[in-house]
């Protein structure tokens, strides 16, 4: 079975639809019996309709915004 840090090395693939049968089946199975995983996933599932309905052109801000996020966090180590 799955750990949870490969359920999420694997979650947009899983998400996209990309994975193999085998390890598809696998995370599935990972899900059933995870809590906290399962919570990660509708997370994502929610993150990925936000980001479908933003208006084009967004994702350069976005993406800049995700920068400065990601630099304040590496500060605060």
């Amino acid at each position: 079975m799955l750990s949870c840090k490969e359920l999420v090395a694997h979650s947009s693939e899983f998400l996209d639809g990309q994975l193999g049968l085998r390890k598809r089946l696998s995370v599935r199975m990972h899900l059933a019996m995870c809590q906290h995983c399962r919570r990660f996933i509708r997370q994502m599932r929610l993150s990925q309709a936000v980001l479908r309905q933003l208006p084009p052109g967004q994702s350069a801000e976005l993406d800049e915004l995700a920068s400065k996020l990601a630099e304040l966090r590496r500060q605060q180590r």
